[in-house]
């Protein structure tokens, strides 16, 4: 006959806030006990995580509306199961563990620990879309969006609409990669035939002959003036403050990217979906055909466009992708976790940390101690 399983060790609400206290990273799903700490320690970002969950039940971003990550998540979790919460008067496993409102009650210690979830709760309705309630928020509306949840959000009550909202991550190298090769190639052959020439809508006199050896050098503008746009878009009008009085406003920022900053690690949500995307990449071709001969513009344009789908991969990377240790993408991913949980004002360069060099919203290093 097989031996019994060890019991599991049991905790009571104050042992678990003193652990917390002490910098550890514990979180609970329902009476059951994880420690996170090792797992935040060899991640970028590990300690803005520890701030964003720690001490928390997360039952209900595990247990609620499924989706298709809860139960990769659930035997995730499991590898870090240390026991089990009891009350402060219970001495043994044999107990029932007690209920949130027993465990306030009994270990008045413990009531920050479980208000940390319940301001998301009070606010808003989950089960409902998100999208017609946050404009009611007023002034909450800005500190409540920097709150973030680890679960997935709806938006609209239209299904398809819903739909449209949302997309996996190699959308967008399967739909764009290939009108890139495609421009690019009926540019190149523009160029090659010598007709192209800057300035004829002023004179004809002074024109300028752009011969086929400048393709490489526009289409490279091209990226480049991308993460510029990349960088203004998302301090600007991604990261504006809308009036707390305009429940309109408050909607747009919430679509636009609010979202985004609540549930970071909504995958269906990462990326750009196509649809609108389509509308946003019409309105600069048309910009650059407006103002550009149209080889040039369309050669600047297959660049930027180049230059988003890197910035949308790039993105989905830095929020799953595990970087190696000290590389380039290990302290982008260490930079954009920052932005998330603990510098939302700064920090605005997703691709490259260029922008936020020469504008100086880099996000600040922490000090090292110098050891005596």
């Amino acid at each position: 006959m097989a031996p019994a399983p060890p019991p599991a060790a049991s905790f009571s609400p104050s042992e678990v806030q003193r652990r917390l206290a002490a910098g550890a990273c514990w979180v609970r799903r329902g009476a059951r006990l994880y420690d996170l700490s090792s797992f935040v320690r060899h991640h970028p970002g590990g300690e803005q995580l520890l701030r964003a969950r720690a001490g928390q039940d997360i039952s209900a971003d595990l247990d609620g509306p499924p989706h298709r990550h809860s139960a990769n998540a659930r035997r995730w979790l499991e590898q870090y199961y240390v026991g089990e919460l009891r009350g402060e008067q219970q001495g043994s496993m044999e107990n029932e563990a007690v209920s949130l409102e027993e465990t306030q009650k009994t270990d008045p210690a413990m009531e920050p620990w479980f208000k940390v979830v319940d301001w998301d709760k009070d606010l808003v309705d989950w089960q409902k879309p998100l999208l017609w309630q946050v404009g009611h928020l007023g002034e909450k509306y800005d500190e409540w969006v920097h709150q973030p949840v680890t679960r997935p959000i709806r938006l609209f009550h239209s299904d398809l609409i819903e739909g449209l909202s949302k997309t996996v991550w190699y959308s967008v190298p399967i739909i764009w990669v290939p009108l890139v090769l495609y421009l690019s190639w009926s540019y190149y052959r523009t160029f090659a035939q010598g007709n192209v020439r800057l300035f004829t809508s002023f004179t004809t006199e002074y024109a300028l002959a752009v011969p086929k050896s400048m393709f490489p050098g526009l289409f490279m503008l091209g990226i480049f003036l991308w993460s510029l746009i990349e960088y203004l878009i998302h301090r600007f009008l991604f990261h504006m403050k809308p009036p707390s009085d305009s429940y309109y406003l408050i909607m747009l920022h919430f679509v636009m990217h609010g979202q985004h900053h609540k549930a970071p690690f909504d995958g269906s949500r990462l990326v750009f979906p196509p649809v609108p995307a389509s509308l946003v990449i019409g309105v600069f071709y048309l910009c650059l055909q407006l103002i550009l001969p149209e080889a040039v513009g369309g050669t600047v344009f297959a660049g930027g466009l180049l230059g988003y789908v890197l910035y949308d991969m790039t993105h989905y990377y830095l929020h799953f992708g595990s970087p190696h240790r000290g590389s380039y993408l290990y302290n982008l991913k260490a930079h954009h976790v920052k932005h998330h949980f603990a510098h939302q004002k700064s920090g605005f360069g997703i691709s490259t940390k260029l922008w936020d060099y020469c504008f100086h919203t880099l996000i600040p290093e922490k000090p090292h101690l110098k050891t005596q």
